[in-house]
C-alpha cells in the first residue's frame, strides 16, 4: 500500500484503472497516512475523511482521475457545505453555498477530497504559521517553514499524504512552497484559471489558481482539468496549442534562456548557495541543448515595484475585511487579524480609488517593460526564493518592520511575475548544505505554458528530482 501512495497521481489513477488497487483502498491508505504524520507537521486542517469515504459509490465511471486522494487549499477553494477559514478567526461561521469552478472539475476528474489544508491569515504571507490554526512544519526539517502562502499543501504533497493538493498564487505562494519543500510547482499565466463563480479575480488579477505536485507529469495533467476560460471570467488566457499533458516528453528545441544568479537589488547580499543553484541548472540546460546566457529583464531590479505591488495587494486586504464582515453579517473589528493584516488592512483603506488605479497603471507599464526581454528569450531561469530557506518563527508577527524587511528580499523572484501575469515554474534541482530544497524557477513569456512543460520535463528526465522527506 505504501508503495502505491509513493506512486504520483497520474500513476496512483493508473494502477486503479489496472484494478491493482480499488478507489477505497487507496483513500483509507492516504487517511491512515494523513492520520499517522499530520500531528507533527500540520498540514491539514479541515479533514473530511467520512464524507470523503461516502462520496466513494458516486464517482464517476472512466474518470481519468478516479479514486485518486487529493487536498485542497483552503484559500479560494470553495466547497459547498465545508468550512472556509482562509487562515483566519474572522471568518468563523461563514459557509460556502456552492463549489468553485475548478473544485467542481477536480470531482467531475474523479478525485475524492480528503480535507483543506493550512494557510497564513488571507495569504498575505511567505511562510504558513496562522494564529488560528498554528504553524505548519517542513517535512524535510520540523524546526522550518514549508513556505507559504500554500505551504500547507506544499507539506502535504512533500510528506507523502497525497500526490497532489492544490494552491494559489498572488506573490509566489505556488512557487515559494515548491521550492522549499522540494516539489513542482508551475504558476499559470493569468486567466488561465477560472476564481469563479464566488469571484472574478483575487488581488487585482494577480493572483491565480495551481498545485503542487512531485512530478512534472502531475502538474501538467491536473492542470488540464480545471484551467480554462469559464463565461464572464475577467480575463482569458492566450490559448496553448492543445492539453499540457502532451507536452510531457515533447522535444522543446533549442531554447534561448537567459539566467540570473545574483538578488536584483543591490542592497541584498549575494548567496552562494542560490548562485550555486541557479549555475547548476544553467550548466544543465547548456548540457541539453539550449543557448544559455546571463542576462534578465531591466526592470526585474526597479526599486518602485514593491511599492506599488504592496500598495495593490493592501487595498484588496482592506476590500477582504469588508467582504468578510458582510458575509458574517457583522463587521470585522481590525483587533480580530493578526498584526500583519491589521497594518494592511488600515494601509488600504487610507488609499484612495485614485491611488489604487495610479498603482495599477504604473504596474502597466512595468508589465510591458518586462515583456520586452522576452522578444529575445524564449525562457529567463532565476532562483525561486531570493533567500535560503527560513525557520518557523523568523518572519516575527511582533515586529512588523523586521517581517516586512525580510519578506521583501524573499520574493524579488517571484511577485513580479503575478504582476505581469506570466508563467512561472518551481523545480527542485538544488539544496542547502544541511539538505533543505531550494528551489530554482523558469518564467516565460505569457501563454507559453507548454514551453515550460517541455522544458521541466526535460529537465526532469535529465535529473529526476529526489523526495527524500516522505514518510
Amino acid at each position: 500500500m505504501d508503495e502505491v501512495l509513493r506512486l504520483d497521481a497520474v500513476g496512483q489513477a493508473q494502477a486503479v484503472r489496472e484494478g491493482l488497487i480499488s478507489p477505497r483502498e487507496l483513500v483509507e491508505a492516504a487517511i491512515a497516512k494523513i492520520e499517522a504524520h499530520d500531528a507533527e507537521i500540520n498540514a491539514v486542517v479541515h479533514p473530511r475523511f467520512e464524507r470523503a469515504l461516502a462520496e466513494l459509490d458516486g464517482l464517476p465511471e472512466g474518470a481519468p482521475f478516479r479514486g485518486v486522494p487529493i487536498l485542497v487549499k483552503d484559500l479560494g477553494w470553495g466547497q459547498a457545505g465545508e468550512p472556509y477559514r482562509a487562515g483566519s478567526r474572522t471568518f468563523d461561521g461563514v459557509e460556502v453555498g456552492e463549489d468553485a469552478h475548478a473544485v467542481t472539475s477536480l470531482r467531475e476528474a474523479g478525485f475524492v477530497i480528503l480535507g483543506r489544508t493550512n494557510t497564513p491569515e488571507f495569504g498575505t504571507t511567505i511562510t504558513t504559521e496562522p494564529v488560528a490554526y498554528g504553524p505548519t512544519r517542513n517535512p524535510y526539517d520540523l524546526a522550518y517553514s514549508p513556505g507559504g502562502s500554500s505551504g500547507g499543501s506544499a507539506a502535504a504533497v512533500a510528506a507523502g499524504m497525497v500526490a497532489v493538493a492544490t494552491a494559489s498564487d498572488g506573490g509566489g505562494s505556488i512557487r515559494i512552497p515548491a521550492g522549499m519543500c522540494g516539489l513542482v510547482g508551475l504558476k499559470p499565466t493569468r486567466g488561465r484559471s477560472s476564481y469563479g463563480p464566488a469571484s472574478g479575480e483575487a488581488w487585482s488579477g494577480m493572483s491565480t489558481l495551481g498545485l503542487l505536485s512531485r512530478t512534472v507529469r502531475d502538474t501538467a495533467a491536473v492542470l488540464d482539468l480545471f484551467t480554462g476560460y469559464v463565461h464572464g471570467d475577467p480575463y482569458d488566457a492566450p490559448g496553448l496549442p492543445g492539453p499540457l499533458e502532451a507536452e510531457v516528453g515533447a522535444d522543446p528545441g533549442r531554447l534561448r534562456i537567459g539566467f540570473v544568479a545574483e538578488h536584483p537589488r543591490e542592497d541584498v547580499p549575494g548567496d552562494p548557495v542560490l548562485a550555486a543553484a541557479v549555475t547548476a541548472a544553467a550548466t544543465l540546460l547548456a548540457e541539453l541543448g539550449h543557448e544559455v546566457t546571463p542576462s534578465r529583464p531591466e526592470a526585474l531590479a526597479e526599486p518602485d515595484f514593491a511599492l506599488h505591488f504592496g500598495a495593490i495587494v493592501a487595498t484588496n486586504v482592506a476590500a477582504e475585511v469588508e467582504n468578510i464582515g458582510r458575509w458574517r453579517g457583522k463587521p470585522v473589528d481590525l483587533a480580530e487579524l493578526e498584526p500583519r493584516n491589521q497594518a494592511m488592512a488600515r494601509a488600504g483603506r487610507d488609499r484612495s480609488a485614485v491611488d489604487h488605479i495610479l498603482a495599477l497603471q504604473w504596474i502597466d507599464g512595468f508589465r510591458r517593460r518586462m515583456a520586452a526581454w522576452w522578444a529575445d528569450h524564449d525562457v529567463l531561469l532565476a532562483p525561486t526564493l531570493g533567500i535560503q530557506p527560513f525557520p518557523l518563527g523568523w518572519l516575527p508577527s511582533d515586529d512588523l518592520s523586521t517581517a516586512f524587511g525580510r519578506t521583501g528580499p524573499a520574493v524579488a523572484f517571484t511577485s513580479p511575475f503575478n504582476a505581469t501575469g506570466q508563467p512561472a515554474i518551481s523545480l527542485p534541482l538544488h539544496s542547502t548544505p544541511a539538505g533543505l530544497p531550494v528551489g530554482v524557477q523558469l518564467i516565460a513569456a505569457a501563454g507559453r505554458e507548454d514551453l515550460l512543460v517541455r522544458l521541466a520535463a526535460q529537465i526532469e528526465h535529465a535529473r529526476p528530482f529526489d523526495h527524500a522527506a516522505m514518510r
